[in-house]
């Protein structure tokens, strides 16, 4: 079972987008509200793991760059764990999380807020 809630500002001072993603048994089921939850879907069943639960491991090397002022926050329930992950386009790192999870926060870093 997946249900995950999106709260998705495109920069601090904006307002705020919700949507949601509730599959079970790899299928998408009614309440989902995102522009594409098959994508979305496939995206979290591949990156999901990795993404909302990583391993410790020795610390990683972040180019510095920057990709906006976006914001996502994910909570919910992934395969029974629950989730509470925060998104952030601040360095290299994590925008490359946040490209793995695109089809859930928006591909242009919160695009999903302009539909």
């Amino acid at each position: 079972m997946i249900d995950l809630t999106v709260r998705l500002k495109e920069d601090p001072a904006a307002v705020e987008h919700v949507f949601r993603l509730i599959a079970d048994d790899g299928r998408n089921q009614p309440g989902s509200t995102l522009p594409d939850p098959e994508a979305a879907l496939a995206a979290v069943e591949k990156y999901g793991e990795d993404i909302f639960f990583p391993k410790p491991g020795p610390p990683r090397l972040c180019t510095q760059q920057y990709g906006g002022p976006q914001i996502a926050v994910v909570t919910g329930i992934f395969h029974g764990r629950p989730v509470s992950s925060i998104f952030r386009r601040t360095d290299g790192c994590e925008i490359a999380r946040w490209n793995a999870m695109a089809p859930l926060l928006g591909s242009a870093g919160g695009a999903w807020g302009n539909t």
